[in-house]
């Protein structure tokens, strides 16, 4: 049988490198300050960057296929779902996520009567506006809201922040190599020719790498419970997340999420770099509140 997926792009893989490299420096350095007060607050205007880039990418794609959706809509809810997560402490809510949906439900529902000029595509123009916004503001916000946890150790937060991409990166870079040599079995032909089984395995063994990794140097309480747990988890989350984003991409007849929008070099759109995260950041903070109690 052939391969699913091509060697390795040597010229590609320099860009992806250098261009990682870069946003890596600028990304950790927040981090090792995460416990200084302007640091949860440059993470959420980082986080709302993300969402704007996100939100006018998806809009970008259905906009391909004739919809319509409502960028200043869908950013909003957004934006007020980043509020909600950065407010939110124990049990004070000043921003409850009941008001930010509701909302958000009479900005895109109301909005569109009076400024969408294709009405005839409602439906699946405020559909695809709702998903982008709840898809984005629910996976970044959980982000925000891990970057602000406090535990025993300082900068709690960053350190899980930190933790999450290590275990999703090395387990991406890792199926991009052992899919690249030695993917024959397609993953999901349908979705995406180049994943294979082999790819997904490859995975995996990367997630664990980087959990493993990642309890040897700054999340120094986990278990090998929690390292096996999480290395799995976040691994086989993060790529049915990538595999969605792609069935949104091949439904568009799209390459990559950018779609004429900002490209990161030898990466894609931003959607194409997020996609895995926006389902892991859920699933991490999910098993510390359930496993560790933490809220």
């Amino acid at each position: 049988m052939e391969r699913t997926t091509p060697k390795v792009d040597t010229r590609n893989m320099t860009v992806r490198v250098t261009s990682a490299l870069v946003f890596g420096v600028f990304f950790f350095s927040l981090l090792w300050f995460g416990d200084q007060s302007w640091a949860p607050p440059t993470y959420l205007a980082i986080m709302a960057l993300a969402s704007l880039m996100g939100m006018r990418e998806m809009a970008l794609m259905a906009r391909a296929r004739g919809f319509n959706p409502s960028l200043v809509a869908g950013v909003l809810l957004t934006w007020g779902l980043l509020a909600h997560f950065f407010l939110q402490s124990g049990s004070q809510d000043p921003l409850p996520l009941w008001l930010v949906l509701a909302l958000g439900a009479m900005v895109i529902h109301f909005g569109a009567l009076f400024f969408d000029q294709k009405l005839e595509e409602a439906l699946p123009s405020q559909a695809i506006t709702w998903l982008g916004a709840l898809y984005l503001g629910l996976g970044l916000g959980f982000q925000q809201k891990i970057f602000m946890l406090q535990g025993t150790l300082p900068k709690t937060g960053s350190r899980l922040i930190l933790a999450l991409f290590i275990i999703t990166w090395f387990g991406d870079s890792a199926a991009y190599f052992v899919g690249s040599y030695f993917g024959k079995h397609r993953l999901a032909p349908k979705v995406s020719p180049k994943k294979s089984w082999e790819g997904a395995f490859g995975n995996l063994g990367g997630n664990l790498l980087g959990a493993a990794l990642m309890r040897a140097t700054v999340c120094t309480e986990w278990t090998w419970v929690d390292v096996v747990a999480l290395g799995l988890l976040l691994g086989t989350v993060g790529q049915l997340g990538d595999l969605v984003e792609s069935t949104w991409k091949r439904s568009t007849g799209v390459k990559d999420s950018n779609v004429g929008g900002v490209s990161i070099p030898g990466h894609g759109g931003l959607l194409d770099r997020v996609d895995s995260l926006v389902f892991a950041a859920p699933a991490l903070f999910a098993y510390l509140h359930f496993v560790h109690g933490f809220n």
